[in-house]
């Protein structure tokens, strides 16, 4: 998944590459174009029979074309004229950058040359009119006709060669071809794997497949170009803008809920709802606007234009401000979405308010640019979250895995537990009945027989200690349970041990401070402990040493046993506590076994840090008390 999002976001900036560059290829135009500013002349045309007379008026000349002209009341159509200056022998052309009209007629002398009439109420076109030597001196007329707002020309006019226009103009508007083509081709091939994605992560997947193939429809079905080519299939290309529209606030929505949050009290996934509802509301609009042939289309531009823009912009605010939450809270894939969103937001927020601002006649010119940025973060996100769940699968994995090798462990302890008790009960009797018969022969025997009895006696008492041990281990339960302080009962231990570590040539340094209580029985508490300290002093080198100390932390008393030992395998830490494991010659594994279900039985929790050559230490942990009795 990761290497497929890779493969995807190169390919999207390979893409932007290209787009970025392929405006500056190809061959220079032959002639520069000139600008044809001066010699304009308009008049307006009325069709109300009231204003008929204004349509008398004469031509008023105009300093350039660079703006529209302000419609005056009543006028339903604009008249261009000019005398065509000399042009260049061969191909020439006269290149509009900006038509806005439904009808646009126009005449060189009496000669009809150019005739488009749109039923359908996207108004702009850039014109790219052949001319010729021959046309030198010619009266050329423009005839516009309007129902919307804008009409007329704007953003001046150009003579040149017919081909390098032809060239600029394909060349300026193919960048939306092939950025749309790509986004709406990438969102359909994301449909394929549909049907083999986790169910966790399905939902998620096919909003962003909505969102790029919406995204790729609104880039293709927004460019001029694709208008100027196919003018018959307007109306299909703008209900195809309306339908990704309204497809894609949602569909951003639904995306920022399932892979950031919903947002404080689900602010958004309430605003979702409201959304879908309301596309729902504009879809069903739009079909109601075709069916009566446009006769809705004021109440229409109400709802999808004016009411449809706060809405986006509400939209922003609210997925910006839910993100940055996320983002401080330390969501990666909010910030993620965040930095992608930045561009894309920003552009479509102040393009938004430029259009309000300026009474709907701002053009969008920057938001397909955020769009990629955006459609990145968004694949970035989803692959993020991915991940993320995988790292979570492969965490309770793990999980899964140590708590199967515990419960594998505990009914180990239970099988062995039953057993030992019941071999101990069982053998214990008769071993003490042999053990007084032998006592009553050594008191009658021979010198040398008696040595003999008395290694025999010896062996019998490590027998019954062997099951004292498996007793312990059995039932480990504490009988006359009380607190526990630790300076005092450590205090014992250390008396115990300091001859054999004397003996070993090494040195136990403790610090227990007073007031330390745990909940436990005394006795069993020394076995553990002296079992511990003895395993380290047994696993000291000469001039070692042994560091016992305890602290309280969280309601919990701390002890740490610490060694310059040996130390151990992170395989033989793993093995402690195991029934019959020991790394000594000529150990049992019984020892650390009962110590083991001692401190599991004080709800205690031990642990061991180990390295090989370098020591060891144990670290337990037990529930804090107080010093009074229960």
């Amino acid at each position: 998944m990761k290497r497929a999002a890779k493969k995807v976001i190169l390919m999207l900036l390979m893409i932007v590459c290209m787009t970025l560059c392929f405006p500056f290829t190809g061959r220079a135009a032959p002639d520069e174009p000139r600008r044809l500013d001066a010699g304009w002349e308009i008049k307006w045309r009325y069709t109300d029979p009231l204003d008929m007379e204004k349509n008398n008026e004469g031509w008023k000349r105009i300093i350039s074309l660079q703006n529209l002209p302000s419609r005056e009341n009543g006028a339903k159509e604009i008249w261009y004229r000019i005398v065509v200056p000399r042009l260049e022998s061969g191909a020439s052309a006269l290149l509009l950058k900006k038509v806005y009209g439904q009808h646009i007629l126009i005449y060189l002398d009496e000669d009809k040359i150019y005739d488009q009439n749109r039923s359908y109420l996207y108004n702009r076109s850039p014109i790219l009119l052949p001319l010729s030597s021959g046309d030198t001196g010619k009266t050329l007329r423009i005839e516009v006709k309007s129902e919307k707002k804008r009409i007329g020309i704007e953003g001046g006019a150009l003579v040149g060669n017919y081909q390098a226009f032809l060239n600029q103009f394909v060349r300026s508007n193919l960048g939306d071809l092939i950025l749309g083509s790509f986004m709406v081709l990438l969102g359909l091939i994301m449909l394929i794997p549909v049907l083999f994605i986790e169910k966790s992560h399905l939902l998620s997947w096919l909003a962003l497949t909505f969102i790029l193939i919406s995204l790729g429809a609104m880039i293709l079905t927004y460019s001029p170009l694709l208008y100027g080519l196919f003018s018959n299939c307007g109306s299909f290309f703008l209900v195809v803008y309306d339908v990704a529209l309204f497809t894609l606030l949602p569909a951003m929505t639904f995306y920022f809920e399932q892979t950031v949050g919903s947002g404080y009290r689900q602010f958004i996934k309430h605003f979702r709802r409201f959304q879908a509802g309301y596309s729902l509301f504009g879809l069903g609009f739009m079909f109601l606007n075709l069916l009566s042939h446009n006769q809705l289309f004021d109440l229409y531009y109400f709802v999808s234009v004016k009411v449809l823009s706060f809405v986006v912009i509400a939209q922003i605010v609210l997925l910006v401000a839910g993100s940055v939450m996320y983002a401080v809270r330390g969501s990666r894939n909010a910030l993620i979405f965040t930095s992608g969103f930045a561009v894309f937001g920003l552009t479509v927020l102040i393009e938004t308010i430029s259009f309000l601002v300026s009474n709907e006649k701002y053009e969008f010119h920057w938001w397909k640019w955020g769009v990629l940025g955006f459609a990145l973060a968004l694949i970035a996100v989803l692959c993020q979250k991915v991940a993320e769940n995988h790292r979570q699968i492969v965490k309770y994995s793990k999980e899964l895995e140590m708590f199967n090798h515990e419960l594998q462990r505990s009914e180990k302890m239970e099988i062995i537990s039953e057993l030992a008790a019941s071999v101990a009960h069982e053998v214990r009797n008769p071993l003490q009945v042999t053990r007084g018969f032998l006592q009553l022969l050594q008191e009658k025997s021979a010198n040398k027989e008696k040595e003999y009895l008395t290694l025999a006696l010896k062996e019998l008492d490590r027998a019954s200690g062997i099951i004292t041990d498996f007793l312990t281990f059995a039932k480990p339960e504490l009988d006359h349970v009380q607190p526990l302080d630790l300076a005092e009962e450590f205090r014992h231990i250390e008396g115990i041990l300091i001859p054999l570590a004397n003996l070993q040539g090494s040195k136990i340094m403790s610090t227990i401070p007073k007031g330390l209580y745990v909940q436990g029985n005394s006795s069993k508490f020394k076995q553990a402990f002296i079992n511990i300290v003895k395993n380290s002093i047994e696993a000291l080198q000469e001039e070692g040493w042994v560091r016992i100390w305890a602290y309280a932390e969280n309601n919990e008393v701390v002890i740490h046993i610490q060694d310059n030992g040996e130390g151990m395998e992170p395989n033989v830490i793993a093995r402690l506590g195991e029934p019959y494991f020991s790394n000594k010659t000529k150990g049992t594994g019984l020892g650390l076994m009962v110590t083991f279900r001692i401190i599991e039985a004080m709800r205690g929790k031990i642990q061991f840090k180990s390295q090989k050559g370098a020591g060891t230490e144990a670290i337990i942990r037990f529930p804090e008390t107080n010093g009074h009795e229960p």
